[in-house]
């Protein structure tokens, strides 16, 4: 589990690099590159991906929420 939760950190990570240099880089006027949005679009989409992965772990039982408690 822990493996799947680093690879998607570093794939959201990955994306918003990837967005942060396509908006960086000088384009054909004022216009920015389609590829900007499609690289944001990547990072929602592994970062929706990963919090479901998560919460189908939880409710399967596989993963056990820790922390501290709300009652005394």
């Amino acid at each position: 589990m822990n493996f799947v939760i680093l690879i998607a950190f570093i794939g959201i990570l990955g994306a918003l690099a990837a967005a942060g240099f396509f908006m960086l880089r000088k384009g054909s006027g004022d216009k920015r590159s389609p590829n900007m949005a499609r690289a944001l679009a990547v990072r929602v989409g592994v970062s929706v991906a990963l919090f479901l992965i998560i919460l189908f772990c939880w409710w399967m039982g596989w993963i056990q929420p820790t922390g501290v408690p709300m009652s005394r």
